[in-house]
């Protein structure tokens, strides 16, 4: 039975524990060691941990405290981001010798649309594996891959065979892939949403898809729908050459936790400036202020404020995160501040995908 939406050849190669990666490429007494990007044995949050410290439980987002209780050995280094940017850009120039519809989600990894590509390779399975060779001849560093029909199968086959390898999921295989993959596995559910779907007997591909619409819609809202259609191997999202940013914020973690009002109004006005940096730069204005809040026991909060017109100025910026700050009370001493900027000037709205149920049976050479 043919299906009622397009089939492409999608790529998602994700390069393997890159920031890290990178820092023992530049210094090969680092090599073999478990080695964290950010913070310090003290404070701040691990930004990037190498595979050997990952066998300690290092993780990214993790607080250095706790990265370093695990692993003793664990070596803090500082992020070179203009570095990983220069390696960065030399991947992607290796992408575009396959194909101009590269959508790069980060520095570190991208989908890549290979249906019809620039080497007149049929198979996405072999233009994936010449990829990730090329990008270890040439830049001494590994990259994984996702291979299927559509970027949210690939993205969720890319972690298959990690590090330093790559997972075709055929189009004959797909339903029985999504029908026997875990559900915390699923990309987009997080460990909240996996945590409520086990509450609601959801643990596998299969269990999601004894699910109707409607129950899924009112369960999970808008994201109902999403689910209902990509446990059925029904994702029509292309490839988006300039991708289109849905936020851009700035934040810092500090020396020392903050107690006074007074003390983090100056360091808000520096995030703030930094803001009105990189909105400038990208030429971007918002209209919808969130100001973020972690505490010093790592709780998170945040306030929001959608303002009636652009904005993208600092003045406006700060005047408004001030107004955030004082809007509640604290509830503890602050160790991390952010301001982000959302509802932007750029987004557009994308098609919703359609609701009818297909079968994914058909001859498509991968």
């Amino acid at each position: 039975m043919e299906p009622d939406f397009p089939l492409r050849k999608i790529i998602h190669v994700d390069m393997d524990a890159f920031y890290a990666s990178v820092e023992q490429l530049d210094n090969p007494d680092l090599r073999g060691k478990p080695i964290a990007v950010g913070g310090s044995s003290q404070r701040g949050v691990v930004s990037a941990a190498s595979y050997e410290a990952r066998k300690f439980g290092v993780r990214s987002a993790m607080s250095s405290v706790i990265a370093k209780r695990n692993c003793p050995e664990l070596i803090f280094v500082k992020a070179n981001f203009e570095r990983y940017k220069e390696i960065s850009k030399a991947i992607r120039q290796i992408f575009y010798d396959y194909t101009d519809l590269v959508e790069p989600l980060s520095l570190d990894e991208a989908y890549l649309d290979v249906t019809i590509n620039k080497k007149g390779n049929p198979s996405a399975t072999l233009v994936a594996q010449e990829i990730r060779q090329r990008i270890f001849d040439e830049l001494q560093l590994t990259a994984s891959a996702g291979i299927s029909i559509n970027k949210f199968i690939a993205k969720v086959a890319s972690d298959y065979n990690k590090p330093n390898g790559q997972k075709t999921v055929n189009p004959e295989e797909v339903i029985q892939f999504l029908e026997d993959l875990e559900i915390r596995k699923f990309y987009g559910v997080g460990k909240v949403t996996a945590e409520k779907m086990y509450k609601l007997g959801i643990f596998t591909g299969r269990d999601l898809k004894t699910k109707s619409l409607e129950f899924l819609d009112q369960k999970f809202g808008k994201s109902g729908n999403h689910y209902y259609h990509v446990v059925r191997g029904i994702h029509t999202s292309e490839v988006k050459p300039h991708r289109i940013p849905k936020s851009v914020g700035a934040e810092r973690t500090f020396s020392e936790n903050l107690s006074s009002e007074i003390f983090m109004l100056e360091r808000l006005e520096h995030i703030a400036q930094e803001l009105e940096r990189r909105l400038k730069k990208s030429k971007i204005a918002g209209k919808t202020i969130t100001l973020k809040i972690k505490y010093s026991d790592f709780s998170l909060q945040t306030r929001s404020k959608t303002l009636p017109y652009f904005i993208s100025d600092k003045d406006l910026i700060l005047e408004t995160a001030k107004n955030l700050l004082y809007q509640n009370s604290l509830e503890n001493s602050v160790r991390l501040l952010g301001i982000s900027l959302a509802n932007l000037n750029t987004e557009r709205k994308e098609t919703i995908n359609g609701e009818k149920e297909v079968s994914v049976q058909l001859k498509f050479d991968f």
